[in-house]
C-alpha cells in the first residue's frame, strides 16, 4: 500500500470520490464532489444556508422541537378523526402527543449538525491503512409513506493525514438515518460527511436496508 503521503500528493489533482449503493434493486456508483460548485441558499425559514444540493443538505434544519410539537399534535388529531375514530375516547386522549412526539424522535436528525456531534474528534494521524467499521445499526423513516425502514450500514475511507474517533461513524449514521429518508440519498449522505469531516484519499459507505421493510415501502 502506498504510504500517507503518496496518496496526499495524488490528491493535489483531487478526482470525485466514489460512493457505491447497493439494494435489493439498485446498484449503481455515484459520484460526491468534495467541493460543490454550485452554491445553493435556502430562504425557507428554519433551513441554514448550504452549498450543498438539497438532497445532500448536512445543515437542514427545522423548526424547533418544542415549537412544533403542538401544531404537530392536532394534526395527529385531525388524522384519528379522517379515520373516523373518537380521538377523546379514553384510549386516544393522549395519543395525538404521543405521536407526535415519536415522529419528533425518529426525525431528531433535522437538530444536529455535523460538526456539534464530531465536536472536534478529529486527529493528525500518519495513518496509510484504510479504517473500516461495519454493521453499525441503522433506523430511518421512509419519506415516501413514513414508515420505519432499518437495516446495518458500514464504513471505509482512507486517511489523508486525518482520522476520526471509531465511535463518531455510528454518530454520522445516525444524524442522518433520524430523517425522512431513502436508502440512495442516505448513502450519499454519509459518505459526504466523512469526506466534509476528514477529506480522505477515498471513502465508501455501504447501506444494506432490511428486506421485509424495502418490499413495505413499494
Amino acid at each position: 500500500m502506498a504510504t500517507n503521503g503518496d496518496h496526499c500528493n495524488n490528491a493535489k489533482k483531487p478526482k470525485p470520490v466514489l460512493s457505491r449503493t447497493w439494494s435489493e434493486n439498485y446498484e449503481t456508483e455515484v459520484e460526491v464532489p468534495g467541493t460543490p460548485k454550485t452554491p445553493r441558499t435556502s430562504t425557507t425559514p428554519g433551513h441554514e444556508k448550504c452549498t450543498f444540493h438539497h438532497d445532500l443538505e448536512l445543515d437542514h434544519r427545522p423548526p424547533t422541537r418544542e415549537a412544533m410539537l403542538p401544531e404537530m399534535s392536532r394534526s395527529y388529531r385531525l388524522l384519528l378523526s379522517s379515520l373516523g375514530e373518537n380521538p377523546d375516547r379514553q384510549g386516544l386522549l393522549k395519543t395525538p402527543e404521543r405521536a407526535a412526539k415519536a415522529m419528533l424522535f425518529f426525525t431528531k436528525g433535522y437538530d444536529q449538525s455535523l460538526e456539534e456531534v464530531l465536536n472536534d474528534a478529529i486527529f493528525d494521524e500518519d495513518h496509510d491503512e484504510m479504517v473500516v467499521v461495519k454493521d453499525i445499526e441503522m433506523f430511518s423513516m421512509c419519506e415516501h409513506h413514513l414508515v420505519p425502514f432499518y437495516g446495518k450500514v458500514s464504513i471505509g475511507y482512507l486517511p489523508c493525514g486525518k482520522i476520526l474517533g471509531l465511535s463518531k461513524l455510528a454518530r454520522i449514521v445516525e444524524i442522518y438515518c433520524r430523517r425522512l429518508q431513502v436508502q440512495e440519498r442516505l448513502t450519499k449522505q454519509i459518505a459526504v460527511a466523512v469526506t466534509k469531516a476528514v477529506q480522505p484519499a477515498g471513502v465508501a459507505a455501504h447501506v444494506h436496508g432490511n428486506e421485509r421493510s424495502a418490499k413495505n415501502q413499494q
